[in-house]
Order: structure tokens, then C-alpha cells, then sequence
């Protein structure tokens, strides 16, 4: 898919089929995340691929947002390696990064997607055993769109970009 397609087409979907993903197309997904820049490339992303019916069962008790996905990535960051100075770490912006590449592959590959921020990150590490380093930044369902979903009525409320751009 072209790159202007992507970013004009893509939506957060909120209703998933049942339908499976490939794991090939979830390994282009990753890969993307992979190829993503993070601060002095440190790259302390850390992913988590959920597909089993009691990891969802687990990101379930963390989050209502999974919206019957049948994947779920929990994108995470080592906090120990990510650039960090004395008053700034770089270790959710670098998540940040990564998953919006995932994000956008995902769409690319014409795998649907949502980024979740509601989620109980408390909860996430407790039920997926995380190490106090590790920080869960965002969930990521991945999947198909039901035939009846559609974008939120806000999905394409955009400021003008006069309102967001000032040449200086």
C-alpha cells in the first residue's frame, strides 16, 4: 500500500473479527517495530506478543479495549537501557516511536490496529510476570475489522493545518 493510503485510510478499529492473523504478517509487523529509531539507538523496546486465549484472558483484566482481537502487543520499555540525562528518559517516547511504526506496517499489510493507552499497567506486569525495569507503554489489538465497524465520528475531525503549523 502507498504510504499516503496508509495514513489517510487507517482507523481505530474498536470491533474485531475471531478471524486468526498469519504469523508472517505479524513478523513484518515486528519488524517494522524493529526498524524503528530510538534515542542513540539504545533500542529498549521490548514487545510482547499475546494470542493465547488466557494471555487475552490476562489483557482483558488490564484493559476493556481489546475489543475481541485476536492478537494483542503489549509494547514495552527497559528503562535500565533507554538514553536517559538527569532529569529525562528516552524510554516511552522510544516505544512510542516503535509502536507507531508497528502501527502503521500493520495497516500496510491490511492487518487492523487500535493503540491503547487505557490499560492498568499495574496489572499487565503482575499477570505477564514483568520485571520492575520493564514498562508496558501501550497495547496494541491487532486483527480484522468486523464487516459493520466503522471509524469514530471524530476520526477525521482535523484541525486546519494552519491552526497546528507556524513558520517562524
Amino acid at each position: 500500500m502507498e504510504f499516503e493510503k496508509v495514513i489517510r485510510e487507517r482507523f481505530s478499529v474498536r470491533k474485531f473479527k475471531n478471524d486468526e492473523v498469519d504469523d508472517e504478517l505479524i513478523n513484518k509487523i515486528l519488524e517494522a517495530g524493529n526498524l524503528a529509531p530510538t534515542a542513540k539507538n539504545n533500542q529498549p523496546q521490548k514487545i510482547y506478543v499475546v494470542k493465547s486465549k488466557e494471555g487475552l484472558d490476562k489483557i482483558d483484566k488490564a484493559s476493556p479495549c481489546r475489543y475481541n482481537a485476536p492478537v494483542c502487543l503489549i509494547v514495552a520499555s527497559d528503562k535500565n537501557i533507554a538514553w536517559s540525562k538527569e532529569d529525562y528518559s528516552s524510554y516511552e517516547m522510544d516505544a512510542c516511536i516503535v509502536a507507531t511504526y508497528m502501527m502503521l506496517e500493520a495497516t500496510n499489510v491490511e492487518v487492523d490496529n487500535i493503540w491503547i493507552e487505557m490499560f492498568d499497567k499495574k496489572i499487565i506486569k503482575e499477570e505477564f510476570n514483568l520485571p520492575e525495569n520493564i514498562e508496558p507503554i501501550c497495547l496494541m489489538p491487532l486483527g480484522y475489522r468486523s464487516d459493520d465497524c466503522v471509524p469514530s465520528p471524530m476520526h477525521s475531525k482535523r484541525k486546519d493545518i494552519a491552526e497546528i503549523v507556524e513558520y517562524r
